[in-house]
């Protein structure tokens, strides 16, 4: 497939740096090589990283004592279709070599389903020093940042995680909403774009104006997350999103997306829980996360599933690993982070997960694995394929804005 035509815009500095580094067992993305990968050009950008914490901070505070070495146990709280699994079963092979070779017995929970409402329901129990039953959590940078500055996620002793010193990606070692990365470490990061069935809809999606078409009506899902969604939007409107716009850009995408909610276009705007609409039918199209597509697809046995970014340009976010404040077993998270830095564990979840992978040497790990996969965009991005595809950040909010912007689309896009 011939790449679409974009207009080329300078990158930022950290989507820049991120490509130059990352562009340095059965693989699940096969698939890549056919119609899940043959979407048109596709494009990084996303959640911007948050300004810095206030200094003193968590490190300041009473921690609780950690009895690992007496309690073998540990929960991790992630989002959906986030981890190498075998096959249809539940059970990751990489969780279970961790099991073996460090005798933790690992609870694994996919309940993260957006940003928001998760810490919406772990957040007071947290900031009232009330024990939430989970030992890591998987936040998104923008939320990673309120979750530092409200302080109620524990420092990391990273002198006992020498796999993440050596392995994580130079432009995520110093991220601004946590220097020097004291208490959260990257999972992974991907894209925001559009997701559909190519068999199901007909015809090649590429743009947003693609999705409003009558055949579409009521079959399109868009993500809960505005930095994806109204990015996207944004970015369709001729918004830089990594530039100086304000409120008045903000409301017009807002108004736009309520405009498609109202006509009937967009059926649900979800967060990982969109994938139960792709799955049963019920939607066919939607603003998507990359990987969740390429996940679809195995699932299915459809390879008809297919990512891409829009013309206009897409987003690049990044996950990240944290140990709550309340946690008494932070020396076996940070044992576990230590795993998945190991470059061919991290190669292992890739070639099942498809999104960007932070790990450094992780991308000739995959050569044993997958070589079309080690040459995979998706996954080890380079810096032209960012510039040629319009991957841009959303630009960094404010504390006041964060807000203002998040009740804005809480009332206007969330609340019909």
């Amino acid at each position: 497939m011939t790449p679409i035509p974009r207009r080329r815009r300078p990158q930022s500095p950290p989507a820049a740096a991120l490509a130059a580094a990352a562009g340095g067992g059965l693989s699940r993305r096969a698939l890549l090589g056919t119609g899940v990968a043959a979407g048109a050009g596709l494009a990084l950008t996303g959640c911007a990283p948050p300004e810095p914490p206030a200094a003193g901070g968590i490190a300041a505070l009473d921690l609780p004592t950690d009895v690992s070495d007496t309690e073998k146990t540990l929960k991790w709280a992630n989002w959906t279709a986030y981890l190498d699994m075998n096959g249809k079963e539940t059970r990751s092979p990489t969780l279970e070599a961790f099991r073996e070779q460090s005798g933790i017995d690992v609870e694994y929970f996919e309940e993260v389903d957006d940003n928001d409402s998760y810490y919406a329901k772990v957040g007071p129990q947290l900031r009232a020093g009330q024990d939430i039953d989970r030992d890591i959590i998987t936040l998104t940078d923008w939320m990673a940042a309120r979750l530092i500055r409200d302080q109620v996620v524990q420092p990391l002793e990273l002198i006992q995680m020498p796999n993440v010193v050596s392995n994580l990606l130079q432009p995520l070692k110093d991220a601004s909403f946590d220097p020097g990365r004291l208490h959260s470490i990257t999972w992974q990061s991907g894209f925001a774009g559009i997701g559909y069935n190519r068999d199901k809809v007909g015809r090649e999606l590429k743009s947003l104006d693609d999705l409003w078409t009558d055949d579409l009506k009521g079959r399109i899902v868009v993500l809960s997350e505005f930095r994806d969604t109204a990015g996207l939007v944004m970015q369709s409107q001729g918004v830089d999103i990594e530039s100086d716009w304000g409120q008045a850009e903000f409301e017009k995408a807002l108004d736009f997306i309520e405009q498609k909610i109202d006509e009937g276009y967009i059926r649900k705007v979800k967060g990982n829980s969109y994938m139960e609409d792709l799955t049963s039918g019920n939607a066919v199209a939607g603003i998507t996360w990359s990987g969740d597509i390429f996940v679809l697809g195995f699932d299915t046995g459809d390879p008809s599933w297919t990512f891409t970014l829009p013309e206009s340009g897409g987003t690049l976010w990044s996950d990240n690993l944290m140990v709550p404040i309340t946690s008494t077993h932070r020396r076996n998270a940070q044992r576990l982070m230590d795993y998945y830095y190991d470059p061919a564990v991290a190669a292992q979840v890739a070639a099942w997960v498809n999104y960007v992978c932070p790990v450094d040497g992780a991308q000739a790990e995959m050569e044993k694995i997958d070589p079309d996969l080690a040459e995979s965009p998706w996954i080890f991005p380079s810096a032209e394929f960012i510039a040629d595809n319009n991957v841009q950040q959303f630009r960094v909010l404010s504390a006041d804005e964060d807000i203002l912007y998040a009740d804005l689309w809480s009332s206007k896009v969330m609340g019909n």
